[in-house]
């Protein structure tokens, strides 16, 4: 069930008007719970299941947890979670994956082995749930919450459906709290919701699906070299692309759950203007950004011993990170080329800290362009589908092929070039602030002019909607 789809808009609907027309809490959030249940088992009902196999399962291990006496009785039911959680995802994201890597060896040792086909389907949002109920039994082994008594409550914080499918990565710290009490209807926030959503389905509809897709996808599924043009302008669409894809249902979902009472944080804040690569991850992916920060790299050692060690764990996290993203060796060098960017610019900064110079707007502007040019370079290796494209577009793009096509016409670079050049523009103007302060400045006829234009946009355009990108992981 999409966001942008005529289908979801009934469901929520209908779970909206119930919702608020029901007094008692405890009935609320059953419906709640079983509205989200519906939502996940529309693509396949069997994984709903699963579903509630991992969360019922983490419920009992946190309440073990709690009740264990001593540290080593604690880790060890630590250890089971993160045992039971990981291969979960283990087998049903990467089995494929490691099977294929597993028979290449074989075959690089002279061991023919013919791997049986597994035909494994990776339930959708898997990558999500599963850090949402692992972040239950880490916060009670830290400390930092104890755990529920409610199972309804807790399976609720897991599969919350404006966040379930691909984000944000809510922690169970964050919403368990707000299962306490009921929500008081505000109508601001209530308009403020349906605002975001509108402005969420516009990112994914309009800007990510009608006006960069085309572009992109032509771009990298070309099999021949292309001009720089062709080919830059390509890796920006997908840049556009991504952002607008993800921070779109990011958008949608928050929007949705503050509709029903209900805050789940940013997600991103305006990442195109980042200056430098730490900056970025602070404003891109925030709730994965910060879930490996928690819970690896800080665990690991952070930078607390020695720059040596903070570079091995960056680069730790981010190949974590990067296969997280999905069963493949281009989302691995994706992560990695991100840890390279953070090892050089911790190392850079070193250099730097006391230069008066790296205060000044030029700098600042130049660090960002710089930042900008990387995040894209890395973007080609998330988006190709193997190597050779990766190869074959990295050489058009730096103009090391010769003898480029032509491939893109000139009403697709400019909807590009406007695009892009409007949302760097954006995200420049508003990196110090937030959505709802720009907003607020805004006039009303102004703010209610744009809603209008956005809603129209969608309509138009929903026969172009696909799916969102991050369903796939």
């Amino acid at each position: 069930m999409l966001f942008n789809s005529l289908t979801f808009i009934v469901f929520f609907s209908v779970v909206l008007l119930a919702f608020w027309n029901l007094r008692n809490w405890e009935l609320r959030k059953n419906l709640l719970l079983v509205a989200s249940y519906l939502f996940y088992g529309a693509w396949n009902p069997p994984f709903a299941l699963l579903l509630f196999g991992t969360t019922a399962l983490d419920f009992w291990l946190g309440a073990r947890m709690a009740e264990a006496t001593t540290p080593g009785a604690r880790r060890s039911w630590l250890i089971v979670s993160l045992a039971s959680n990981l291969s979960s995802l283990g087998f049903f994201k990467y089995g494929n994956f490691l099977l294929e890597n597993f028979t290449w060896l074989a075959a690089q040792a002279g061991v023919t082995y013919v791997a049986p086909k597994l035909d494994i389907f990776l339930p959708v949002g898997i990558s999500f749930y599963t850090l949402h109920s692992l972040s239950y039994t880490l916060d009670i082994y830290r400390g930092a919450i104890q755990p529920t008594r409610s199972l309804r409550d807790f399976a609720l914080a897991v599969s919350f459906f404006p966040q379930l499918v691909a984000g944000p990565i809510v922690r169970a710290a964050d919403f368990l709290p707000q299962c306490a009490a009921p929500p008081v209807w505000s109508e601001p926030r209530f308009w403020w919701g349906l605002l975001l959503m509108s402005l969420g389905l516009f990112e994914k509809v309009v800007l990510a699906d009608t006006l960069l897709a085309p572009t992109a996808d032509a771009v990298f599924a070309h099999p021949a070299p292309l001009v720089p043009l062709d080919a830059w302008t390509g890796v920006l669409a997908f840049a556009g692309q991504i952002f607008f894809d993800f921070a779109g249902y990011s958008t949608c979902a928050i929007g949705a759950a503050l509709m029903l009472g209900f805050h789940l944080r940013d997600n991103f804040l305006f990442p195109y203007a980042a200056v430098g690569f730490s900056d970025f991850w602070r404003r891109w992916h925030i709730s994965l950004s910060t879930f490996l920060r928690d819970y690896l790299y800080i665990p690991l050692g952070g930078n607390r011993a020695g720059a040596a060690l903070a570079a091995r764990n960056l680069v730790i996290v981010m190949f974590i990170g990067g296969l997280w993203h999905g069963a493949a060796w281009t989302f691995v060098v994706w992560g990695l080329l991100h840890g390279v960017y953070l090892v050089l610019e911790h190392f850079l900064r070193s250099l730097w800290k006391d230069a008066a110079w790296t205060d000044s707007l030029g700098a600042r502007l130049a660090g960002a362009a710089i930042t900008f040019v990387g995040v894209c370079v890395a973007w080609v290796f998330f988006r190709a589908t193997d190597f050779g494209t990766a190869a074959r577009l990295l050489g058009s793009m730096f103009g090391q092929i010769p003898g480029g096509n032509l491939l893109l016409p000139s009403r697709q670079l400019l909807f590009v070039g406007v695009v892009m050049a409007l949302l760097l523009l954006a995200h420049w103007r508003l990196r110090d602030t937030t959505i709802e302060a720009a907003v607020a400045r805004l006039p009303r006829v102004v703010v209610a002019l744009l809603w209008i234009l956005m809603v129209v946009a969608v309509i138009f355009a929903q026969s172009n909607a696909t799916a969102f990108i991050y369903f796939q992981f």
